[in-house]
């Protein structure tokens, strides 16, 4: 007999004004036995009963049976503006009936137009756009660029950090479960991830959000311990792990796969310059924290108040499309140019026209704006579950970049066994809202929705989590 809940929804899911098409594809069972003999195995798929998905609008996503569920997790943080957002559909379309492709041997307006534009948005120097299709590629320019304008070879990254799964960037992805049984990580060196809330210091002023840990704190006014404990370890591996002089450090202003992890206030503006101090180059990986979804700023790193040599992009660009770009300066630029670095669909006309179109409506529909203020709304009512329920351990993030991790008690902050996090997972899904999962032992879910998203959205979710939890409690009895 199927377990029944005598918890109930007390929220009814917001209206949308679109009616789905007709689904007229394969059935479903058919369609898994095609993903089953077709497609590649390693390809995850999430829910016992994988989602089968049709169509999207704005923060919405709809089964093939009509069903529809508010998606906090957009492609992984991908979907910045919507789905099928009107004014980027409409560019791509109009777009697609005049140019494809010709490579970037010739010149066409959109990728001269677009570099104009994405390059006004960062700071001096940073001003030459190499232009890629997915955020792996972005990184393994950006580690190469750095080996070769500085002619060193080591790179330091955090533990806990996802920078690619390529050959070359699993050298610096620092999650367990992404790693292969082969050398992949020559010349990369990773140091101690400064995690506040699971880390050996932390306290509760440590981090750039809305929502600090429930770790107490002993600092005096404009000290924080944990900070410079951090930098000493930071020292530590600069001291004993690598040479003299450095090719560069790789980090996420915040870290997405690894559950949005924050570090202290001011450790990077040290990092940066120890590294420099080494003749090193600090690259900033924008791919999940870009493009407004921190809300304050529209980058991540200028959440640290640093300048980095190199940024790289992805996901957020495109809203979905692939593409993806390395900026960084003329002078750390012009070592690529000493031989010849090509890339076919790097600079397509579609993809850029796309890329435009996307930063017009992260303007026009205020969107950066909208992450600060329904993100912050939405970390405040999720720490209200943290404090009421024992099994969710940690909230933070800035704007829409959200985590919340889950643990069996406050106490041991051991995470929330599997079996125990995936039916909270399976019970949201079930009550129409789609979450993301992180962390080193997937104990993290992960929020990270399309930035177009209402506090009327943010309440419902909220409200079926708070289900969700209280279901898990009933069953636990």
């Amino acid at each position: 007999q199927k377990w029944k809940s005598s918890v109930s929804l007390r929220a009814e899911m917001p209206p949308c004004d679109v009616v789905p098409e007709k689904y007229q594809s394969y059935t479903y069972d058919h369609m898994l036995k095609i993903r089953e003999r077709n497609l590649s195995p390693t390809l995850l798929m999430v829910y016992k009963k994988p989602l089968l998905l049709h169509q999207g609008h704005m923060q919405w996503l709809f089964d093939y049976e009509g069903r529809r569920y508010l998606d906090l997790f957009a492609g992984i943080a991908t979907v910045s503006v919507g789905h099928c957002h009107p004014k980027v559909t409409a560019a791509a379309q109009k777009q697609l009936a005049r140019l494809w492709h010709t490579s970037n041997i010739y010149m066409h307006p959109s990728i001269q137009e677009y570099a104009e534009k994405l390059t006004s948005l960062l700071p001096d120097p940073l001003k030459v756009v190499f232009l890629t299709n997915s955020g792996s590629e972005a990184n393994d320019l950006a580690m190469f660029l750095a080996r070769l304008h500085t002619r060193s070879f080591d790179i330091i990254c955090f533990r806990g950090a996802y920078h690619g799964g390529s050959p070359y960037t699993l050298g610096v992805t620092s999650v367990g479960y992404y790693k292969h049984g082969f050398s992949s990580g020559f010349g990369c060196t990773t140091t101690m991830l400064p995690d506040v809330f699971r880390g050996p210091w932390g306290g509760s002023h440590c981090r750039d959000s809305p929502v600090q840990t429930i770790r107490k704190c002993s600092c005096s006014e404009g000290v924080c311990y944990a900070k410079d404990q951090y930098i000493e370890q930071f020292k530590e591996t600069l001291n004993t792990c690598v040479p003299k002089t450095i090719a560069g450090f790789i980090v996420e202003p915040i870290q997405g796969v690894n559950g949005t992890v924050q570090y202290p206030k001011g450790f990077l503006k040290e990092a940066f310059q120890l590294v420099r101090e080494r003749g090193g180059l600090c690259i900033s990986d924008e791919v999940q924290t870009g493009f407004g979804r921190t809300g304050s700023h529209f980058w991540g790193f200028q959440t640290h108040d640093v300048l980095p040599d190199i940024v790289t992009m992805a996901k957020g660009i495109g809203n979905g499309f692939p593409m993806a770009a390395v900026v960084t300066t003329k002078e750390i630029a012009s070592a690529l140019a000493q031989n010849l670095h090509f890339n076919t669909f790097g600079g397509n006309p579609v993809a850029c026209v796309v890329g435009a179109a996307v930063l017009d409506a992260i303007e026009e529909d205020g969107l950066q704006q909208n992450s600060e203020e329904v993100g912050t709304y939405m970390l405040l009512e999720l720490a209200k579950l943290r404090d009421k329920f024992e099994i969710v351990g940690d909230v933070r993030g800035k704007g829409l970049m959200i985590g919340v991790e889950m643990v069996t008690n406050k106490d041991s902050c051991h995470p929330l066994p599997n079996e125990e996090f995936g039916q909270i997972w399976e019970d949201c899904k079930d009550m129409g809202v789609l979450l993301g999962r992180g962390g080193l032992y997937r104990q993290t879910f992960r929020i990270k929705p399309p930035m177009c998203i209402t506090k009327k959205d943010a309440d419902f979710a909220v409200e079926v989590f708070r289900t969700a939890l209280e279901r898990h409690v009933e069953r636990a009895v």
